[in-house]
């Protein structure tokens, strides 16, 4: 797996050895990929069903989306690529999720700008740039949570590739406070009755 750069004050920082495989961001990113290859297979294999025309733009509709034979093998090309997304997890999973997040993106306004053109080879509607757009935005939620944000907490695999020092110093101090907590502490006598005065005894 190519590894990740990341530049911070200390110099440039391998991600992939910060994330554990069964870190709860890596959970969360194989569901994000997967979620969203699904959605895009199973729109591609209802398109290929329908036997649309490779590059038909007459207005076919599944589930109500414009769609033709290039859009619907692209779309389980991109839901495969996901699910290898998925299988594979960790920081591979949040920039897979992420790069086709932004990619999408850009496919809404490449197509909004083709839409009343001759040239729309993927049969584009206005309901499709919609879809794009919030496929594009849902796949940049599930690749950057956890990952880029101003405020992650100091238990985050992400936070501590980025503040090295400090997080050794963090560590350092919860250690000797746990071996604080576990050191037995000394036995302590209970203190002694004070004698009583040979006064009292005679008064007895």
């Amino acid at each position: 797996m190519a590894a990740h750069v990341l530049h911070s004050k200390t110099g440039p920082v391998r991600l992939d050895e910060h994330l554990p495989v069964d870190h709860r961001l890596s959970r969360f990113y194989r569901i994000g990929a997967g979620l969203m290859g699904l959605v895009l297979v199973a729109f591609g294999i209802l398109g290929l069903i329908d036997q649309i025309g490779f590059f038909d733009t007459r207005g076919d509709t599944v589930a109500g989306l414009n769609t033709n034979g290039a859009l619907s093998v692209l779309s389980i090309c991109v839901g495969g690529l996901l699910f290898v997304g998925m299988v594979i997890g960790g920081n591979f999973a949040s920039t897979l999720n992420m790069v086709l997040g932004i990619l999408f993106i850009l496919s809404g306004f490449v197509n909004l700008a083709l839409l009343d053109r001759s040239f729309n080879p993927l049969a584009f509607r206005i309901q499709n740039v919609m879809f794009s757009f919030v496929v594009g935005v849902m796949l940049m939620f599930f690749g950057m949570y956890g990952r880029v944000s101003a405020t992650l907490p100091h238990d985050n695999p992400y936070w501590k590739a980025r503040h090295p020092e400090q997080a050794e110093r963090e560590q350092r101090a919860r250690r000797r406070t746990e071996l604080g907590a576990m050191r037995p502490t000394a036995y302590q006598p209970p203190p002694l009755a004070p004698p009583s005065s040979p006064q009292g005894q005679g008064r007895r």
